[in-house]
């Protein structure tokens, strides 16, 4: 799977995932920080931030001895602008994609 769309789809369809996105919607956040909410190893979330990096939802920068990530909403612009071609889709409202994710982490809760 090498198409830069296919790969942002296939990293959005995990909820893990799309809660991540979530978090970093607030702010830049180490990876120790992103994985401290979810019951699972860091090995597991480090595989979860390195398909949303591949997808270019996310960026991993070190800082020290410490890494971080951030948010990258150009992946999600160009997957907009794909399904906008079909013509039955309008831009996604990025205010309104941010209430989506604030809302599927109420829910998974």
């Amino acid at each position: 799977m090498s198409n830069p769309i296919d790969l942002v789809f296939a990293a959005l369809a995990d909820p893990t995932r799309r809660e991540i996105l979530t978090m970093l919607l607030e702010d830049d956040m180490a990876v120790t920080d992103v994985a401290e909410p979810f019951e699972m190893s860091l090995a597991a979330i480090s595989k979860h931030l390195h398909i949303l990096t591949r997808a270019g939802l996310i960026a991993q920068e070190k800082r020290g001895r410490v890494k971080w990530c951030k948010l990258q909403m150009s992946a999600m612009k160009d997957a907009s602008i794909w399904m906008e071609s079909f013509g039955q889709f309008e831009s996604v409202n990025l205010d309104a994609f941010e209430q989506f994710l604030e809302n599927q982490t109420i829910q998974s809760k």
